[in-house]
């Protein structure tokens, strides 16, 4: 089976190790050795470690796009789909053991002070996440399923940061004890 091009290489193996291990924890060398490329071939494609990184975040992007189709199956209730939504979330960080949390979430936590283009970047990406949630929401509001005293928009991004902590969270206790009371808590203050 042929191998991608050095470019796709490097970006594959920047994704994985920058999810596992941080911006600052990843050096250049961690992801031409994970990428089983020169470390002189990433100059050749990336300007810095924080273009990189930019590319990164939006391949991850794509994993994220996948799961939000779940929010836009109109034959299942609005409601349904956002909680089979973060369901689905927490079993993807289940499966991962609660190691790597959420790329966008990590470098969210660990870079906007740091890189503006990255900032930017993850800005832009919560801001269409939280829209698709929040589009979902409004349709659970229109049939009655969901409270309509806040509008979609507002519960939108509470739901997005706060699993976003939640997730955090499990990467320290290393279980779905908060992911858990996530759904819980906020399915429990949100359905009618």
């Amino acid at each position: 089976m042929a191998r991608g091009s050095t470019k796709e290489q490097i970006i594959v193996a920047a994704v994985e190790t920058l999810h596992q291990k941080g911006f600052n924890g990843t050096s250049v060398q961690d992801i031409t050795e994970a990428a089983q490329v020169p470390k002189g071939s990433f100059y050749n494609h990336f300007d810095s470690k924080e273009t990189l990184a930019v590319e990164a975040l939006e391949r991850y992007w794509q994993k994220v796009l996948n799961g939000l189709s779940t929010l836009g199956d109109e034959k299942t209730p609005a409601v349904v789909r956002l909680n089979r939504y973060f369901q689905h979330l927490n079993d993807v960080a289940r499966q991962a053991g609660y190691r790597t949390g959420c790329m966008i979430g990590n470098m969210s936590a660990e870079m906007p002070d740091q890189s503006r283009a990255v900032r930017e970047r993850l800005a832009v990406l919560l801001a269409a996440w939280s829209r698709a949630i929040e589009s979902c929401v409004r349709e659970a509001q229109a049939d009655g399923t969901v409270r309509r005293d806040m509008e979609a928009r507002t519960i939108a991004m509470f739901l997005l940061n706060s699993w976003e902590g939640a997730m955090m969270r499990a990467k320290v206790d290393k279980d779905a004890v908060a992911l858990t009371a996530f759904v819980d808590v906020a399915f429990g203050a949100l359905v009618t």
